[in-house]
């Protein structure tokens, strides 16, 4: 049946990108719709709403990240974005306009498709009740039915992704967790390129900590990963 696994738009300026990741999505049951440019995307997109956008950063006139700041303006669908090795500006770009994940070229068109289905899986899950209405930490607050959180009373930007970290870490101070364990508890993945998580922590120490170069909150655990360490008991 169409739309059974889902709807992925892939957007590439590149064909033979295009074609190849068609074929492993349609594959493993995907229907497929493909955009060759920023503009086009968007037409596509208003077109008929995907449940998945897998999407390249650099692309000649409307690039990858002007395209997902404006899906964000109206859509929470999914954004897998595609960038080059060693664009680690871009990632962090896309992570904060609000993408879900990453993949850096050149790929495996298997574990992009692995990917795909792996935040898919996650968004179609039923979000649990926040297990409290409130988490704090001194002058750190995160109002979790209303999924805000805010520092000394100011509201935070955080994406998605972001505020579900730090409700995890807040939940469960003073435990150290591995990148692994982390992309498993947060992200719902039992594989991946672990330097999302990386790259997730460092932008959430931007927005929290005093001085992101020492953290006193989301500290480093050398060997093991990261632990959230409470400023107040």
């Amino acid at each position: 049946m169409e739309d059974q696994a889902g709807r992925v738009l892939v957007v590439d300026d590149d064909e033979t990108v295009r074609d190849v990741v068609r074929r492993y999505l349609e594959t493993a049951g995907f229907t497929v719709d493909l955009a060759g440019d920023g503009a086009a995307a968007l037409a596509r997109f208003a077109e008929r709403v995907p449940d998945l956008v897998v999407l390249d950063v650099m692309m000649p006139g409307l690039n990858g990240l002007e395209v997902c700041r404006r899906l964000r303006q109206t859509s929470q669908v999914p954004i897998v974005m595609l960038t080059a090795l060693g664009e680690e500006e871009n990632r962090i770009a896309g992570l904060q306009l609000g993408a879900d994940d990453y993949v850096t070229k050149p790929f495996s068109p298997k574990e992009l498709t692995l990917r795909v289905a792996s935040v898919l899986r996650r968004a179609r899950m039923p979000r649990p009740e926040p297990p409290t209405a409130e988490l704090t930490d001194g002058n750190l607050r995160l109002q979790m039915t209303a999924r805000q959180a805010t520092l000394d009373g100011a509201v935070l930007p955080l994406t998605t992704r972001e505020f579900d970290l730090l409700a995890f870490f807040l939940s469960h101070p003073g435990v150290a967790f591995s990148r692994a364990d982390l992309l498993e508890k947060v992200w719902g993945w039992d594989f991946g390129d672990q330097s999302t998580v990386t790259v997730h922590v460092r932008r959430l120490r931007e927005k929290i900590e005093r001085d992101p170069a020492k953290p006193v909150r989301v500290a480093t655990v050398w060997g093991v990963g990261y632990r959230y360490d409470r400023t107040q008991p």
